[in-house]
């Protein structure tokens, strides 16, 4: 590292701390008011300033420079700034209509800036970070060999001090007065990101308004948290050479950042006023989870074997359903508590991540980042929905393709972070329509169940409701496995069994009995590796008790697996599912577990 920190107050300038696009006279500039580039509302600057520069007419967010934007994610004060030896300005000896040195020149006195990106050092919420913040006004935030380097400094910096790197991205993409020097900066930059990647330390990517090119196409979708700004405008070809090039008619809203979060290319959409405490919660569960690390000596230990057991609460009396079709009916209830709900009453925190980075992302499979007694976990389950309108929206649970890709990049998200995956089962299994098979969902179904047997990190699985098939499976794969007193596990539903073996769905009550359906069977054969019990008349009846039983089982088996040693866990995982299947299981009974109660 040639760089040197700089000491440099958080706060900008007056004259500069408020500068966005403009599209006022002079005249308008200096009485004060300017109008706003989405609705062209006239608006009075320092009620603009107020508003963090986003329009109270029609939610516009305009564009912030570089030290307006540290001075707004920044603890006040905390912010030190990196200082770069500077290089040579001009490899190509670029002339267009003026000299490429008098250009820099110009964009360095426009926008008080020596490059079109600042980097340093500071605090969010008590957190410390490495901050890269491209600053638009210089050139358009075009990278070249120098934003190249200096983004490649931060994530240095960041590897050497262990800290999480913050990038702020706001740039026309490439600088072609430095030709395909500018173009192999988008290799350098990904380079450096890769390096934090395999260190596992968290970067942050933040787009806002433009990113595209070879910025969009680099380090700018690399994080292992994406989070764009509400309106940015995001991509990789501008609409303009979208439109000269191919001749397409573009859809509303293309390129948003709405867009992207609806085809799954970011983990989340924030208003201006949002960013700062969001990124407040995702440094602080990812600090909680490096401490948990530090305190187990992850991986350190041995994977205990976990015994076989039925978790008795105050209801322990009232006996696990017998007739299978009975549990059946139980687990489909309409009124049984969601993914979502467990996630708010059994969990501390919850930051949701959306999409598969790829093509969509599927409402049907939640999941994200979640603390719990102080322990900071990855979740990801199946969400129903409850009225009618949210079961159609979430497809009555039935995940898409993209639905287990993106569950999938959420367990390499826990990997790469040491953090325990905790998994909540309740769907009918996988959508079975043509356009699921057209983006592959066997190849997804079986994908995220090879990399979900070979995780290096604990994974714990809970049937909540209903379990169908390969598409429940998928994220059944697990060193522990619970089931819900009134839930089940099968490999077609019964109505399917029923009209295959019967050729009549009337007769679904018998197949279920037959399929032996329900948490005594899967705790005797040891599929499951504990029941949880539910409050009399199930988790519909009391879903706050439910959910604190819940929570008591999950905290339980968590406690037991810390510290587990990867090749450990792995070997364990890999016994307990080569054992299912075996004599116990064909002999239809098993060791019956002694009873734990909980306190």
């Amino acid at each position: 590292m040639t760089q040197t920190p700089v000491s440099r107050t958080a706060t900008p300038p007056p004259a500069r701390a408020a500068r966005t696009e403009r599209s006022t006279p002079p005249s308008g500039e200096r009485s004060g008011w300017t109008s706003c580039p989405g609705c062209g509302w006239l608006l009075y600057r320092k009620r603009l300033d107020r508003n963090l520069q986003v329009c109270p007419e029609c939610d516009h967010h305009l564009r912030m420079d570089a030290r307006a934007r540290i001075d707004l994610l920044a603890d006040t004060g905390s912010f030190a700034e990196q200082d770069f030896t500077a290089l040579s300005p001009d490899p190509l000896s670029f002339t267009d209509l003026r000299a490429y040195p008098g250009r820099l020149d110009d964009a360095s006195r426009r926008s008080q800036e020596s490059e079109a990106v600042v980097v340093g050092t500071a605090r969010i919420g008590g957190h410390d970070v490495v901050l890269a913040v491209m600053e638009f006004g210089f050139l358009g935030g075009s990278m070249g060999i120098e934003v190249g380097r200096r983004v490649c400094g931060a994530a240095e910096l960041a590897l050497e001090r262990g800290l999480p790197l913050l990038t702020v991205c706001a740039s026309g993409g490439a600088r072609m007065q430095e030709g395909v020097f500018s173009l192999f900066q988008m290799a350098r930059t990904s380079q450096a990101f890769a390096r934090l990647r395999e260190a596992g330390q968290l970067s942050v990517c933040l787009l806002t308004d433009p990113t595209y090119g070879g910025v969009s196409a680099s380090f700018a979708t690399l994080g292992s948290v994406v989070v764009a700004e509400r309106g940015a405008h995001v991509g990789f070809a501008g609409p303009r050479v979208v439109q000269e090039t191919i001749r397409a008619e573009l859809p509303a809203g293309f390129q948003t950042a709405e867009f992207l979060l609806e085809h799954g290319l970011v983990d989340r959409v924030e208003s201006r006023a949002e960013v700062r405490p969001l990124l407040i919660r995702l440094l602080a569960l990812h600090s909680s989870a490096s401490s948990d690390a530090d305190r187990s000596g992850l991986f350190g230990g041995a994977a205990r074997p976990g015994p076989r057991r039925s978790d008795d609460g105050p209801d322990a009396a009232a006996p696990v359903h017998e007739d299978p079709w009975v549990v059946v009916q139980e687990a489909r209830c309409a009124e049984r508590p969601t993914t979502l709900d467990y996630l708010h009453s059994a969990f501390d925190d919850f930051v949701e991540l959306h999409g598969d980075r790829a093509f969509a992302d599927d409402p049907a499979v939640v999941g994200g980042l979640a603390s719990i007694e102080g322990r900071t976990v990855v979740v990801i389950g199946h969400q129903k929905g409850r009225t009618v309108r949210e079961r159609v929206t979430r497809n009555f649970g039935m995940p898409h393709p993209e639905g287990y890709r993106k569950a999938q990049r959420l367990m390499d998200h826990a990997e790469a972070f040491s953090l325990p995956v905790v998994t909540l089962v309740d769907t009918p299994g996988a959508h079975p329509g043509p356009e699921a098979e057209e983006r592959g969902q066997a190849h997804a179904i079986a994908g995220i169940i090879m990399r979900s047997s070979r995780l290096r990190v604990p994974v714990v699985a809970v049937v909540t409701g209903e379990g169908g098939s390969g598409g429940a499976l998928a994220l059944c794969t697990s060193d522990r496995l619970l089931v819900m007193e009134n839930a089940f596990l099968s490999v077609i539903s019964p109505e399917g069994c029923a009209a295959i073996l019967w050729r009549t769905a009337t007769e679904a009550p018998t197949a279920a009995r037959a399929m032996r359906l329900g948490a005594a069977h899967l705790l005797e054969t040891g599929i499951a590796t504990s029941v949880v019990r539910e409050p009399a008349g199930g988790a519909q009846a009391d879903p706050v008790a439910a959910a604190d039983r819940l929570r008591e089982a999950l905290v339980r088996e968590l406690d037991d697996l810390a510290g587990s040693d990867p090749d450990t866990l792995l070997a364990a995982r890999s016994r307990r599912l080569s054992g299912i299947g075996g004599a116990e299981a064909h002999a239809g009974t098993g060791p019956q577990p002694a009873p734990r109660t909980q306190d």
